[in-house]
């Protein structure tokens, strides 16, 4: 029967056939969102996104984003027709090492270009994808970079409010190949969206300055004529809202909330498909004629791809010295990159905030690449100087490279992932470290996708004084080293500051956090401490040692290290001859990927006295102490007072320490 259906019928009917028969294998999953989007999904993949058939992540590739990642089965019956997968993947939906998890995963599926399931956090992602292809269109040219992104989001991406932040954002900056679709079915997991939203998105993102159209989502001849009408702005990112269905193309559930995430019944998938006019007695069925219909363009796609490639050989023949500085450039991996970093003059004390500013501002022009900027906080975060000298990114101006975020904590960590993503340029964006709470999730994001941005967090401890608890940070150095995969930097001092920020750089598959003070720390006498410039690399290292075993062993990180260096020489000028090491700990990340014969030598297992200090939460150091050890740190929120008087009060003084270690381990 599938024959006697129109090839565009059949194709969406094949669609909505491998929706309900993955969901129904796994017996878990989300049928109805994913079969109320398959007729935008299926013109859209089918008709206009241009991509190489051949290579999955060709350069010039246009972007799609499954926001409403819960619609998985969607996006991999797409890349089945496509023949990026195949029907033994589409049969391992949502089982241990198949290709096809119940969220897509980059990296794991050929085609799947984000990692998406937290609702909104594709949209932003997908708003940083424009950004990056702005960017790299107005360096590069159309002829190298000249591509569309679009993202299918939901009614629950639309209740995110990262959506209408990175919305607002996409309508300043004017990202007119931006496409987004909204597919309004009107139901979500728990009911009818009438229950808890009467916003009108077409009003709220006309005023966010995005083109705004409404279609049948069903009526596939509106779908071609908006999908056109939104390729043809200029300026403007564009919204396309379908009026959906869910569950559409079911025998008796069309509308039916509980299709959102509970798979259809045998009983209701085999009427559905007889509905359908496809054979119900064929699970995962792919008929001939679908894929003939949907690869019918895959001669002209793997052309212009071949032709791109051919024009990119003949540009890079006869470029000018700035296109192939930025080539290079764009092109180098991330290991390799020539870092400069400012020297800092020992004994003069620096804010580790001030000093990645120092270094901020000497990488700038080695590196064209580097974008980025803060939630409004540019002169704290040592990022105004940048700002200044490489522009701010806007509509007129796509090729300057500061990004000036507002306060947007969580959509500016979404939006660098999504430049990640695309690739070709290095994001990084700043803020308190206190408010990285509102990043926290995109953060994991960005572990998770392996992505290498950079994120600078000043105001790293209570020493943020008068501002209060509400800006001092207590547990969130601590909470942040539990992200499995993220690289956390917390710098003693200036030097150490420039060596992790040159780590962090070259890393090319993992985020970075840079926890920097807001006060001024004594900068370490290369001469004094040579240990510095190859310690840092490891994570932890012995920053002052003793002659033989020592008997107690002090560890520290950030601000407290110098703490711990005074501390130290106090208890060894009272007991000449005692043997106290000092150990910086600038990544615990890092420490823990060393081999077990350095960490031994670093914290040799026979000497018990340990002592870490840390201005913060220090549950984590128990694993370096010893449940016997002796952890400095805090275990409440701050107050509003100079910063001083709070060292004082807290015990963050180097009496106060040696004290606290001699009662331990002397008295």
């Amino acid at each position: 029967m599938a024959q006697q259906i129109a090839p565009d019928q059949l194709v969406v009917n094949t669609l909505r056939g491998i929706i309900m028969d993955a969901s129904r294998a796994a017996n878990s999953g989300h049928p109805g969102g994913a079969m109320s989007s398959a007729d935008y999904a299926s013109v859209l993949y089918s008709e206009f996104l241009n991509f190489d058939p051949d290579r999955a992540t060709w350069f010039n590739r246009d972007r799609f984003v499954l926001s409403a990642g819960h619609e998985s089965a969607l996006l991999y019956g797409l890349l089945r027709l496509a023949g990026f997968i195949t029907t033994d993947d589409l049969t391992g939906f949502r089982q241990l090492g198949s290709i096809t998890p119940g969220h897509p995963e980059v990296g794991v599926t050929p085609g799947v270009e984000a990692t998406t399931g937290p609702l909104g956090q594709g949209f932003a992602m997908a708003v940083g994808m424009a950004v990056a292809e702005s960017f790299l269109r107005g360096k590069l040219g159309r002829g190298v970079c000249d591509h569309f992104t679009y993202a299918l989001a939901s009614d629950g991406d639309m209740q995110e409010p990262i959506v209408l932040s990175a919305a607002s954002l996409a309508g300043l900056w004017g990202l007119g190949k931006l496409i987004a679709y909204y597919d309004s079915n009107k139901v979500q997991l728990a009911g009818p969206v009438s229950r808890v939203d009467q916003a009108d998105y077409a009003k709220i993102f006309a005023a966010l300055g995005w083109h705004v159209q409404q279609v049948d989502g069903h009526d596939r001849q509106q779908i071609r004529a908006a999908i056109k009408k939104a390729q043809a702005q200029k300026k403007k990112p564009s919204l396309i809202i379908g009026h959906t269905v869910m569950a559409k193309g079911s025998a008796t559930r069309e509308g039916d909330f509980g299709t959102h995430g509970e798979p259809l019944s045998p009983e209701e998938i085999a009427a559905s498909k007889i509905r359908m006019g496809l054979n119900q007695s064929a699970a995962f069925e792919v008929p001939d004629e679908a894929i003939a219909t949907f690869q019918a363009r895959f001669p002209e796609l793997k052309k212009r791809a071949r032709a791109w490639q051919d024009a990119l050989g003949r540009t890079i023949k006869k470029a000018d010295a700035g296109f192939l500085a930025f080539w290079k450039a764009m092109n180098t991996g991330r290991a390799e990159l020539s870092l400069p970093m400012p020297e800092f003059e020992p004994g003069k004390k620096m804010a580790t905030r001030q000093a990645w500013g120092a270094c901020l501002n000497a990488l700038k022009d080695v590196l064209p690449t580097l974008m980025g900027g803060s939630a409004d906080l540019d002169p704290s975060n040592q990022t105004a100087k940048f700002r200044d000298a490489v522009g701010i990114y806007g509509a007129e101006t796509p090729t300057n490279r500061n990004l000036s975020f507002g306060v947007r904590e969580f959509p500016m960590a979404a939006i660098l992932n999504g430049m990640a993503l695309h690739g070709g340029v290095i994001p990084f964006g700043a803020t308190f470290l206190t408010f990285s709470d509102y990043c926290r999730n995109a953060i994991r994001m960005s572990a998770l996708q392996k992505l290498p941005v950079l994120y600078v967090f000043t105001h790293d401890s209570f020493h943020v004084g008068e501002d209060g608890p509400t800006h001092q940070p207590i547990e969130h150095v601590a909470s942040l080293r539990l992200i499995p995969g993220l690289l956390d930097f917390r710098p003693a001092d200036a030097t150490e500051t420039a060596l992790c920020l040159s780590l962090a750089l070259k890393q090319a598959h993992a985020p970075s956090c840079l926890f920097l003070t807001r006060q001024g720390l004594p900068i370490m006498d290369p001469k004094q401490y040579p240990a510095v410039a190859e310690g840092v690399k490891m994570g932890a290292y012995v920053l002052k040692d003793c002659a033989g075993t020592p008997e107690l062993i002090v560890m520290a990180s950030g601000s407290e290290v110098s703490l711990a260096l005074e501390a130290a020489a106090m208890l060894e000028a009272e007991a000449p001859g005692r043997k106290i090491r000092v150990v910086s700990v600038p990544s615990v990340a890092l420490f823990e990927q060393q081999k077990q014969d350095y960490k031994d030598a670093v914290l040799p297992p026979a000497v018990r006295k340990r002592v870490a200090v840390e201005a913060g939460r220090v549950e984590g150091w128990h694993k370096y102490v010893g449940l016997d050890g002796l952890t400095i740190g805090l275990d409440h929120f701050g107050e509003s007072a100079p910063a001083g008087e709070l060292a004082e009060k807290y015990g963050f003084t180097a009496p106060s320490v040696a004290r606290m270690i001699r009662e331990r381990y002397f008295g």
